[in-house]
């Protein structure tokens, strides 16, 4: 068991604890912004975009504008379009 520690410590590729700690930090803030948050935002758009007022559709915009790369990542997967009308005749 101490030759497997000294053998990791003594490469030189050692990591610490904070630096795995700041690689942690990074990837769930890339995460939550990437993919959480453009998530809840195009559900927010889809339950709201026909009754919203022109305060909130501006809001929308910059939104939008924000979280642009997320959306851009998540667009393939998504199918937002509006549910087919049914014409009675």
């Amino acid at each position: 068991m101490t030759f497997l520690t000294n053998l990791i410590s003594s490469t030189p590729g050692n990591l610490d604890v904070d630096t795995l700690l700041i690689a942690a930090l990074y990837l769930s803030l890339s995460v939550l912004y990437l993919v959480i948050l453009p998530g809840g935002l195009y559900l927010y758009l889809q339950k709201r975009w026909y009754v919203v007022s022109s305060f909130e559709r501006a809001f929308m915009y910059f939104l939008v504008f924000f979280f642009f790369p997320g959306l851009l990542l998540l667009s393939p997967f998504l199918n937002l379009r509006p549910k087919r009308r049914e014409v009675k005749a």
